[in-house]
């Protein structure tokens, strides 16, 4: 299967990425065996994948660098690169391709120490693909110092190294780097693609692959994570509740401590997950003695994973209540389109007499206001305001309207 079928809803990003990994062949050939290089090439050496949360970007890269390090022998007989099952796709869709560095932060940033280890990564020639290819999944979290490591880099490329990077928007990389890369935007898949990509690639029962799809509005992570996820299930249904809950400004209070406790609950969930782990393979590493005693000159490394995985703790939490934010949101989008008399399909019709109820009994106006709310609360968090004072003022104006 072609490395492209999984890319739900990007025929168009699809079919000019399959024309640059064509090109891109071609200069490989003729650089090994110095018949002359294509004149005019849709193949450069750095990329830009944005859209929208859920579109995909991240998936789209991982496609590109598989065709980049194709191997079939079908390619000698004028077949596409992207196979999708020779070990040049394989192992770069799965992670263990040696030459395709994907780098992903759980932290809140992504710093200048990282970043000057991926720069000079990016100066190696290829161990053993035909390209060295490194995939920056969140661009948008480098810091300015970062960014500034990274340009260099990009301006002045390796022969053979490709820049795959990601991010919400162009506005959230710097200037001076998304002026030298190819842009490509991606877009929200349809619910209906993204139902059949669950169904077919997940092996979802159909009414919960179509239920999850149209939950998300086509969110692919998130859709996933609805389909098969129990307890990402209860934590929607909670967060849809909470508009019945602030009638009174104690129920407001109380429903922002909850949202804070449940994002906090999650992130330590998953902190327990990993933190042990980590931190057990650490002390192996730096010779712990029987009983867990530590070698001399060794506790700089171990308080620089405590603070390592208390920035990743935060991050989750941050990401948690975001993501009841994006349903409260949802939820208020539903019974604007329901005043408005707009045929749009709701997404959240298990709770559809609730939407209706608060439809009849609330303004249009009032509605976007609540919108506006959810949206300053969002804004609070990306700056640093305390949540629970954030979230509190946010759950206030929604009982105001």
């Amino acid at each position: 299967m072609p490395v492209w079928d999984d890319l739900v809803g990007q025929e168009k990003v699809s079919v000019q990425l399959a024309a640059a990994a064509r090109d891109a062949d071609a200069l490989v050939t003729a650089a090994d065996t110095g018949v002359p290089v294509p004149e005019s090439s849709k193949m450069t050496h750095a990329w830009l994948f944005t859209g929208p949360p859920g579109s995909g970007r991240a998936d789209t890269a991982r496609a590109f660098a598989a065709a980049l390090q194709c191997v079939s022998p079908d390619r000698a007989l004028g077949g596409e690169p992207g196979c999708g099952f020779c070990d040049g796709c394989h192992t770069s869709l799965i992670g263990t391709h040696a030459d395709v560095e994907v780098v992903r932060t759980d932290l809140l940033s992504i710093g200048v120490k990282e970043t000057r280890e991926l720069v000079r990564r990016a100066q190696l020639s290829p161990a053993v693909g035909r390209w060295q290819v490194i995939v920056l999944e969140d661009a948008d979290r480098l810091t300015e110092g970062a960014g500034n490591v990274l340009l260099k880099a990009v301006e002045e490329p390796a022969p053979r190294t490709v820049w795959l990077l990601c991010a919400p928007s162009l506005e959230d990389v710097l200037p001076t780097i998304r002026s030298r890369c190819r842009h490509l935007t991606l877009r929200t898949p349809s619910v209906e693609a993204v139902a059949d990509m669950l169904v077919r690639r997940d092996g979802i029962e159909p009414t919960a692959a179509a239920a999850a799809a149209r939950a998300t509005q086509g969110h692919i992570d998130r859709a996933r994570s609805l389909a098969t996820d129990e307890r990402a299930r209860q934590r929607r249904a909670a967060v849809l509740k909470l508009p019945l809950r602030v009638e009174d400004i104690g129920g407001c209070l109380r429903a922002a401590q909850e949202l804070i406790d449940t994002a906090a609950e999650e992130a330590k969930q998953v902190a327990e997950d990993v933190d042990v782990k980590e931190t057990e393979d650490l002390k192996a590493a730096l010779g712990a003695a029987q009983g867990g005693r530590m070698p001399r000159g060794t506790a700089g490394a171990m308080k620089e994973l405590e603070d390592k995985q208390k920035r990743r703790r935060t991050r989750t939490q941050r990401d948690s209540l975001d993501l009841a934010l994006v349903d409260l949101t949802g939820f208020y989008r539903d019974v604007l389109a329901l005043q408005l008399g707009s045929r749009v399909p709701l997404a959240n019709t298990e709770v559809q007499d609730m939407l209706e109820r608060m439809a009849r009994g609330t303004s249009p106006e009032s509605t976007l206001r609540r919108i506006e709310a959810i949206g300053a609360c969002r804004t609070a968090l990306d700056r640093n305001v305390a949540p629970l004072l954030a979230v509190e003022a946010m759950t206030v104006a929604l009982r105001a309207g």
